[in-house]
């Protein structure tokens, strides 16, 4: 039995990290592990244009003194986005990529696309520049069913987004479907897919049954065991278009355990052991790696970490924080549901 595992210094290719108080309390959850992460931009008010990126990146480099951290910024696309002003920064490498919600989507999407027709002449200038495009893939159609929406924005939007503009790299981001790796399985070139750690961990059930678990809601929401299955297939299959996007969101239990309660998993805390445990289950260890350092820097282009991380196999279950204090308020780690026998030993 494996006892010891160096890889090499993984990234989180979807990271919420907010701002202010909250982004000074769980930025280092992040920094402790991971080298780089995509960084989204739906703050109030979002963050639209690159003198804005790079002004939200010197607020996470001040909260993270000394860490060696590198955040990849993002753009958050608007019907009103200048298309200009998103070449300049990403030339300037003020941004690595481009995140489009769909309106109403998830937190914090008020400001989003509601018309996609709308955006297509920035989309043609981005495939043009080579700005990689990253999707919340949902509909926010009310007649559609909320374990739907993923698997009708493919049909309706993506496909047809794609075809229009062949050139267009896009990532789908937190994929929760056996449709989504399906269509991500059907490209041969420019599309690409984060799994966070929760939806390989999670099902409806967990949510749902025996009481509502609040901190396990999520958007997308997590979908059957038939698809959480087909995204660990796809997380421990090697397949280089699948790579770590934690989505850790978090928010306070105060908004998370109410009548209204917020959407998001905080993962960050302990992704890398829950993914060892997750990874040796399935006699996929060898490509953990894979998935969490390698994968993710191929397809943005981004040159691999030098640095590594080791994770130690313990014979009794290890502990995690059950929440973290900040100064917005505590925040409650993801809890996995089972015992996990991994922890991070080091770091460099």
């Amino acid at each position: 039995m494996t006892r010891t595992l160096t890889l090499t210094r993984p990234d989180d290719f979807h990271l919420h990290l907010r701002d202010g108080a909250m982004l000074q309390g769980i930025a280092p959850e992040t920094a402790r592990d991971f080298a780089r992460a995509i960084i989204m931009p739906n703050l109030v008010p979002p963050v639209v244009t690159g003198a804005q990126a790079g002004a939200y990146r010197e607020r996470i480099m001040a909260a993270l003194p000394g860490s060696g951290f590198t955040p990849l910024m993002t753009l958050y696309l608007t019907e009103a986005s200048d298309a200009a002003d998103i070449i300049a920064a990403h030339r300037a490498g003020l941004i690595t990529a481009v995140k489009l919600y769909p309106a109403g989507a998830t937190t914090n999407s008020g400001s989003g696309v509601s018309s996609f027709e709308n955006v297509r002449a920035t989309l043609e200038a981005m495939a043009e520049a080579g700005v990689p495009l990253c999707v919340h893939g949902e509909v926010t159609d009310p007649a559609v069913d909320i374990f739907d929406r993923e698997a009708v924005f493919i049909d309706r939007v993506l496909d047809p987004i794609r075809r229009a503009t062949p050139g267009l790299t896009v990532i789908m981001e937190h994929v929760t479907t056996a449709d989504a790796v399906a269509y991500v399985q059907s490209a041969t070139t420019g599309l690409g897919a984060t799994i966070t750690t929760h939806h390989l961990i999670i099902n409806r059930n967990h949510l749902l049954v025996g009481g509502i678990r609040p901190h396990y809601y999520c958007l997308p929401v997590a979908k059957r065991e038939s698809h959480r299955l087909a995204l660990l297939g796809a997380a421990v299959s090697g397949d280089r278009r699948f790579f770590l996007g934690t989505d850790s969101a978090p928010h306070t239990d105060e908004a998370k355990e109410c009548a209204c309660g917020c959407a998001g998993c905080f993962t960050a805390t302990n992704t890398m052991p829950l993914l060892a445990e997750v990874f040796e289950r399935e006699n996929a260890l060898d490509r953990l790696e894979g998935f969490v350092a390698h994968h993710g820097a191929d397809f943005y282009g981004l040159k691999r970490n030098t640095g590594t991380l080791t994770l130690t196999r313990q014979d009794q279950p290890v502990t995690f924080p059950a929440r973290i204090e900040t100064g917005a308020g505590p925040v409650t780690v993801f809890d996995p549901g089972f015992a996990v026998h991994w922890q991070v030993s080091r770091a460099g």
